[in-house]
């Protein structure tokens, strides 16, 4: 019996794991086999179970087949290949639409700006400004997005500002000025931008050319008062005249004067470039509508210092700031500030229009040739100049600045200052390259 148990020990039951792990069909009898008894013993319980609660003349179910039944042991199943997974492209990610910042917005015909479509179609002011050294430094002067200077009588020259979008938030709002009268050629270039015409007074020039040109909604403080036109008592007369935005508008609203740009208006002058990178360098140009302008013109020469002597008594000057790349205005020997602000006159575009100039009568009453005519000038801006040209037609209201290629002239975005310069000064037009040592 030991030898027994040793060999069944030693050899039968290696072997027979043996053959289990070596012959997969005998590992299937044999699971089969004890399958199959495993199923007999469960039936066997089962059916004694249900005979103790029944009768004993109840059959007992043969289950001698089940027993004695060798099980067939069931075909090892071919395994299917595995099939690569199907992977869907990941769709690119539909791009980020840039939103508009300016929706009911415009560019503005007079500083390239965007404002609000409203602002766009309603007309601007142009406003006579007091330009001797008493009444330095002026109010509202800086908040004018375009400011024209011309020569008039006894070797003084007199400012117009080009006003939009001031409310009642703007420096400006309740105090312009001083405001002084009117002249003829301010009239023809106020009909330029279809603009209301801001004065206190003026010679019978400026009135016959008001008619001419038919004029009807000029402010006028000879015969306006109250809260449009008042006087500041702290300063002589005839200099401490000024000027309400506020006071306007009601006036306006109060009339029922025409505020809104009348029907066919057509923004004229010139066109903004799309960056401010003219004419520093030869990058594009673009004009309106996005196109590409080609500038065959000469070359830019540098514009540090520009002189304007209109006469041996006005030699208001301009200073180039690389860093701002604004021209800081001068005159009566200081830097020219706004007393509303303090702040100092800066411009990022100068047009020199050289007008034919001369004396219309014995009272050294200055006279333009602006009816229908053209002429040279320059532009300047971030430091170069480049020679231009223009074109004017005073009854159709048309006045246009044109680059040496004959394209319309695209300036920089920004403030813009323009002198009617007269012909006879010509020589005394200083536009110099460098800083002063």
């Amino acid at each position: 019996m030991k030898e027994f148990f040793n060999k069944l020990k030693d050899e039968i039951i290696p072997g027979f794991i043996s053959r289990l792990k070596e012959d997969r069909k005998f590992l299937y009898t044999v699971l089969g086999i004890a399958a199959a008894v495993i199923i007999a013993a469960v039936v066997i319980i089962i059916v004694c179970v249900n005979g103790s609660k029944k009768s004993n003349d109840t059959p007992v179910p043969d289950t001698s087949a089940l027993v004695s039944a060798t099980p067939t042991a069931a075909p090892t199943p071919t395994p299917e290949p595995t099939a690569e997974p199907t992977v869907s492209p990941t769709p690119s990610p539909s791009p980020t639409p840039t939103p508009d910042l300016h929706i009911g917005e415009v560019r503005s015909e007079l500083d390239g700006g965007w404002i609000k479509e409203e602002t766009a179609r309603k007309r601007p002011f142009c406003a006579m400004l007091n330009n001797i050294i008493y009444a330095n430094p002026q109010s509202g002067v800086g908040d004018a997005k375009i400011l024209y200077e011309a020569l008039v009588e006894g070797g003084i020259t007199r400012l117009m500002g080009v006003y939009e979008g001031v409310d009642e938030d703007s420096a400006c709002a309740a105090r312009l000025g001083s405001i002084r009268s009117a002249r003829h050629y301010y009239v023809s270039v106020a009909t330029e931008y279809d603009a209301i015409y801001v004065h206190f007074g003026g010679a019978y020039y400026a009135y016959d050319k008001m008619e001419e040109m038919g004029i009807k909604d000029n402010m006028d403080g000879m015969s306006m008062g109250g809260d449009v036109f008042y006087r500041d008592k702290n300063i002589e007369s005839p200099h401490n005249a000024f000027f309400s935005f506020m006071g306007a508008y009601q006036y306006l609203e109060d009339h029922k004067r025409r505020t809104e740009h009348k029907e066919g208006y057509t923004p004229n002058h010139f066109v903004f470039n799309e960056e401010q990178l003219y004419p520093a360098d030869k990058s594009p140009v673009y004009g309106a509508d996005g196109e590409v302008l080609t500038y065959s013109g000469p070359e830019a020469t540098p514009a540090y210092k520009v002189l304007l002597s209109y006469d041996r008594w006005t030699q208001p000057y301009m200073l180039y700031d690389p860093e701002t790349q604004l021209y800081n205005r001068y005159q009566f020997g200081g830097i020219h500030i706004d007393y509303n602000t303090q702040e100092p006159l800066t411009f990022t575009n100068i047009i020199i229009q050289i007008v034919h100039e001369w004396d219309k009568d014995r009272n050294d009453y200055q006279d333009m040739e602006l009816e229908d005519t053209s002429g040279k000038g320059y532009y300047i801006s971030k430091g170069q100049c480049v020679p231009i040209t223009w074109k004017k037609n005073e009854k159709a209201g048309f006045m246009m600045y044109y680059g040496s290629d004959g394209e319309v002239l695209s300036i920089n975005p920004g403030k813009t200052f323009i002198s009617l310069f007269p012909d006879f000064r010509t020589d005394y037009l200083s536009i110099e390259a460098k800083q002063d040592e």
